[in-house]
């Protein structure tokens, strides 16, 4: 799975204006390209029966939302960062800064879906990895970032 083509660059926000995690989903979700959703409001209904399940803040100032969902037309992945974090029901209780939230159509979820979040949870541990993320200042530095996974 190649994380770099599931990532526009309109997809990319360095500072999300939301200041909680509702806010920032649907911040989110919008800046994915209209090639992505069939039905918005289906894709975040499905990301939150996902956080219902158990929270996606990782820890270390990371979160990555994610669902399988039939408002998905194709696979993509949108970052947004916000300067001051999110509470994000983490597991080591601090907010989220990064945000990944991953976008997979129903019918592709095994596969695309597992693949997408090992690679990212497997580069989350990289501590370096993480501080650059953190640091990154552009959208081009972002995608820079994460086109090394």
């Amino acid at each position: 799975m190649d994380i770099e083509a599931l990532l526009h660059k309109e997809a990319v926000d360095t500072a999300l204006e939301s200041t909680d995690k509702e806010g920032a989903l649907k911040e989110m979700a919008a800046l994915l390209p209209g090639s992505v959703l069939s039905d918005k409001q289906q894709f975040l209904r499905d990301v939150h029966a996902r956080e219902n399940e158990g929270s996606t803040g990782i820890g270390f100032g990371f979160a990555i939302p994610h669902a399988k969902s039939n408002g998905v037309k194709e696979a993509a992945i949108a970052v947004g960062k916000s300067p001051s974090g999110i509470e994000w029901k983490s597991m080591d209780g601090q907010p989220a800064e990064v945000i990944f939230l991953i976008a997979v159509p129903q019918e592709n979820a095994g596969d695309d879906h597992l693949k997408i979040l090992q690679q990212l949870s497997k580069k989350m541990m990289d501590e370096s990895f993480r501080h650059s993320l953190k640091q990154a200042e552009t959208k081009q530095q972002i995608i820079d970032i994460v086109s090394g996974i």
